[in-house]
C-alpha cells in the first residue's frame, strides 16, 4: 500500500493526532502515540483508520526529521506489525520495507536495532516480499555486517534470514553471501537469545540443500581464503556442547536440527553422536511435559533424520516409549475454554487467536505423527507390526485419508505407503477400512498435485499385489484406466509407478484383466514405454509384458494371437537397442514366455533372425543372458508339448544342440548349468 500526503486532510478533519502535521509538534506526538498503542488493538486500529501510519512513514522518510524521532515511528511500526492482519494489509508495500532497509545505514545503533528488529516482524507475517533482500549484494552484505554490531542487532539479523531462507536459491545465496562466516561469530556469543537464533538460521541454511552444504564447505571469506576446515570443527564441537542436558530445550532442539540437516546432506559421518545423543534428545523432546511446538519439531526432525537409515529405525522405535509417545500426537485436545458469554471484543478476538493456533497445533501434531510413522515402518516388518497394534495409527491414518485438507491427506498417504509394505496389513486392515478410495480419488482428479499423485500411485502399486484383498475392488473402481493414463504423463516417477501399477495388477490375473490392460493402454504406447530414456520404466513395461504372457498356454496363445507381430518387434527392438544387459535379460524371459504357450511358438520357430538372436545370446559371455536364451529354447523343444520333435529336429540342423552340450561342458555357473542339463533331457532320442 503507498500512502500519498496527507496534508489536504488536515484541514477537513479533526483528530488528537492533527499535531503529527505540526512539525513543531511532531516529537512529542510520535511518543505519545507510540505509548498509547502498547498492548491496545484499538488503538492500532485507529491509527490505520485515521491512516496515521502514512503520515508516520512520511516523517520516516523525511531528512529533516531527528533520528529519536525516527526511532519512535520504528517502534510504532514495530507495534502494528505484531499484528498478522495489520501487517499483511498496510505493512507490506516495498516502500515501507525499503524505508527500514535505510533505516539500518544509520550511524544510529538504536535505529539500527529497530529497524532490524522491525523487518524481522514483518517478515514474520508475510509469506514473500523476501525478494527485496536479494535485489541487491549490498542488502545482504550489510545485514551480515550488522551481526557483530550488538547482540540486539545479531538476534534481528538471524531471526529476519530466518524468513529470508526459504528456497534451495536463497540459501545459496546466502551462503555466497557470508552467511557460513557471519553466523560463527553469532555461535561464538556468550548470549543466549543470539547462539539460538544463530542455530536457527544455520538449520535452515542446511535443510534438504545438498549444493548449499557443498558451498558452505568451500566458501571462500571476505579476504578470499577457503573457509578453513577449523570453523567446520567449531561448529561440530559448539552443536554438541549445546546438546547437553544442561542447556534449554529451545537450544537441544535446534542443535539436533543442524546436525541431523548436516548428516542427511553426508557432510557429517558420525553417527555415534547421533545414535548416543541426537536421537535421545529428540525423542526426549517428543514428551508430553515438553512446549507443543516442540514436540512438534522434534517429530519432525527425529522422522527427517531416521527416514533412510534402516538401523536407526530399529533404535528409534525401541527408544525411550517413542511410539506410544507419538501415538499419542494424534489424540491431542487442547484445554477446554471458558464461555464466551460476557466476553469483551478484545477477549473474544484473543480467544478466536487461540482457537485457531490450537486448531493447526492439532493438525502439525498429527502431520508430525504421520511422519515419524512413515519414517519407522519404512523398512521393518516387525516395527510395522507394532504400530499395527498400536492405537489409535490406523483409524487415524484412515480418517486422515477422508480428510479434504492435502497437509494432512499427505502425510497420512505417506505413512500409508511405508505401512502398505507390510503382507500382514495389505491381508487384514487395509481390507477392512478400504484406504485405496481416498488414493483412487487423489489419482482420478485432474486438480491433484504431482507429489500427492506421485504418492498415491506408490502405495496403490503396493496394494495391487497378487495377495491383496483390495485388488480386484481397486480393479472394479477403474484401476486400469488410471494407471494407463499415468503412463503417459511427463514425469518419468508417475509413468514408472503407472507401469508398475499395471506390472502388479496383471500378475497371476485373469485373461480379461490382461485383456483390458492391453487394449486400453495400447500397442504404440507400448512402444514408447520400451523407448522411455528412464530404464526403470522400461524394466517394468517388460516386466508387465512377462506377466501379460504367462501362467497358461491358452492365455498366452489368446495374447499373441491379437499381438503376436508386435510382441516380437518389442522383443527386437530391445536385443537389438542401446539398453544394458539388465533389460535384454528381460525381453529373452518375455521371449521364453512367447515359448511357453502352443500355437505361440511358430511366432519365435519361423522367425530366422530371432532363431540367429538367440544362438548368439546362448554363447554371450553373460551367464544371465545364456539362461534367459536357454529357458527359452527349453519352452520351444519341451518333449510333452505338441510338435517338438519337428521343432527339435530344426533346432539341432541350425546347431542349437551342439550349443548346449558346450554349455554344459563349459560353464561354470550353476543356475545356467541346471537350465542345459534340463534342455537336453528333452531330447527325444539320443542326438
Amino acid at each position: 500500500m503507498v500512502c500519498g500526503n496527507m496534508e489536504l486532510e488536515v484541514e477537513t478533519h479533526k483528530s488528537p493526532w492533527d499535531s503529527l502535521y505540526q512539525p513543531e509538534k511532531v516529537e512529542e506526538s510520535v511518543k505519545v502515540l507510540k505509548n498509547s498503542i502498547i498492548g491496545s488493538r484499538k488503538q492500532k486500529e485507529r491509527i490505520i483508520e485515521e491512516r496515521l501510519h502514512c503520515r508516520l512513514l512520511n516523517i520516516l522518510g523525511d531528512p529533516d526529521v531527528s533520528t529519536s524521532v525516527k526511532i519512535n515511528v520504528v517502534h510504532i511500526i514495530y507495534s502494528l506489525s505484531k499484528s498478522r492482519d495489520l501487517t499483511v494489509n498496510y505493512l507490506s508495500d516495498q516502500s515501507i520495507i525499503q524505508l527500514l532497509l535505510n533505516g539500518i545505514l544509520s550511524q544510529d545503533i538504536k535505529m539500527k536495532e529497530a529497524c532490524l528488529v522491525t523487518l524481522a516482524s514483518i517478515f514474520e507475517n508475510l509469506e514473500g516480499g523476501v525478494e527485496i533482500l536479494y535485489s541487491d549484494n549490498l542488502i545482504l552484505a550489510h545485514l551480515l555486517s550488522l551481526i557483530s554490531c550488538s547482540t540486539t542487532c545479531c538476534i534481528a539479523v538471524c531471526n529476519l534470514l530466518v524468513k529470508c531462507c526459504r528456497s534451495p536459491i536463497q540459501q545459496s545465496n546466502l551462503v555466497a553471501a557470508g552467511t557460513l562466516e557471519a553466523l560463527a561469530k553469532a555461535l561464538s556469543s556468550p548470549v543466549y537469545e543470539a547462539q539460538l537464533a544463530a542455530l536457527k538460521c544455520l538449520a535452515l541454511l542446511l535443510y534438504k540443500n545438498d549444493v548449499g552444504c557443498a558451498r558452505c564447505l568451500t566458501t571462500t571469506s571476505d579476504e578470499g581464503k577457503p573457509l578453513p576446515s577449523l570453523i567446520i570443527q567449531e561448529y561440530f564441537k559448539l552443536l554438541v556442547f549445546y546438546t547437553c542436558r544442561d542447556y534449554e530445550e529451545k537450544i537441544e532442539l535446534e542443535a539436533c536440527r543442524v546436525l541431523t540437516y548436516m548428516y542427511r546432506c553426508e557432510v557429517m559421518d558420525n553417527e555415534r553422536l547421533l545414535v548416543y545423543r541426537v536421537l535421545p534428545t529428540l525423542v526426549r523432546l517428543t514428551k508430553p511435559q515438553e512446549p507443543v511446538e516442540t514436540r512438534i519439531q522434534a517429530a519432525e526432525t527425529l522422522a527427517y533424520l531416521i527416514e533412510i537409515n534402516v538401523e536407526l529405525q530399529q533404535i528409534a522405535s525401541i527408544s525411550n516409549h517413542l511410539i506410544t509417545t507419538v501415538a499419542a500426537f494424534l489424540k491431542w485436545e487442547p484445554e477446554p475454554k471458558q464461555k464466551t458469554n460476557g466476553m469483551t471484543r478484545v477477549q473474544l478476538n484473543k480467544l478466536t487467536t487461540q482457537l485457531e493456533l490450537e486448531a493447526k497445533q492439532a493438525k502439525d501434531l498429527k502431520k508430525a505423527a504421520f511422519h515419524v510413522f512413515a519414517s519407522l515402518a519404512a523398512n521393518d516388518e516387525d516395527i510395522r507390526k507394532r504400530l499395527i497394534d498400536t492405537q489409535p495409527i490406523v483409524d487415524s491414518v484412515v480418517k486422515a485419508m477422508k480428510e479434504s485438507d492435502l497437509e494432512l491427506i499427505m502425510p497420512a498417504i505417506r505413512c500409508l505407503h511405508s505401512l502398505s509394505r507390510s503382507v500382514q496389513l495389505l491381508r487384514t486392515t487395509f481390507q477392512d477400512n478400504i484406504v485405496w478410495e481416498p488414493l483412487m480419488k487423489i489419482l482420478s482428479s485432474a486438480s491433484s498435485k504431482v507429489e500427492s499423485v506421485l504418492l498415491a500411485s506408490s502405495t496403490l502399486c503396493n496394494m495391487l499385489l497378487d495377495f491383496s484383498p483390495s485388488k480386484d475392488s481397486i480393479l472394479d473402481s477403474g484401476a486400469v484406466d488410471v494407471l494407463c493414463e499415468l503412463t503417459r504423463k511427463q514425469d518419468p516417477a508417475l509413468r514408472l509407478n503407472g507401469v508398475w501399477g499395471l506390472m502388479n495388477l496383471s500378475f497371476n490375473s485373469e485373461q480379461r484383466i490382461k485383456s483390458q490392460i492391453m487394449t486400453t493402454l495400447g500397442t504404440d504406447q507400448v512402444f514408447r514405454l520400451l523407448s522411455d530414456t528412464e530404464m526403470q520404466v522400461v524394466m517394468k513395461t517388460l516386466g508387465l509384458l512377462r506377466n501379460l504372457l504367462s501362467n497358461d498356454k491358452h492365455h498366452i496363445d489368446q495374447m499373441t494371437s491379437l499381438y503376436g507381430k508386435q510382441l516380437m518387434q518389442a522383443v527386437v527392438f530391445i536385443l537389438e537397442s542401446e539398453n544394458s544387459q539388465e533389460v535384454k535379460e528381460q525381453a529373452l524371459c518375455m521371449l521364453a514366455n512367447i515359448a511357453d504357450g502352443e500355437a505361440s511358438k511358430t511366432l519365435i520357430m519361423d522367425n530366422e533372425d530371432m532363431m540367429k538372436k538367440l544362438k548368439s545370446y546362448m554363447q554371450h559371455f553373460n551367464p544371465n543372458l545364456q539362461t534367459a536364451a536357454v529357458v527359452c529354447i527349453q519352452n520351444l523343444i519341451w518333449r510333452e508339448d505338441e510338435g517338438s520333435a519337428e521343432r527339435q529336429a530344426k533346432l539341432k540342423e541350425i546347431g542349437v544342440f551342439n550349443i548346449l552340450k558346450q554349455l554344459l561342458v563349459a560353464t561354470e555357473d550353476c543356475v545356467l548349468s541346471e537350465k542345459v542339463r534340463i534342455a537336453l533331457q528333452q531330447q527325444d532320442k539320443p542326438m
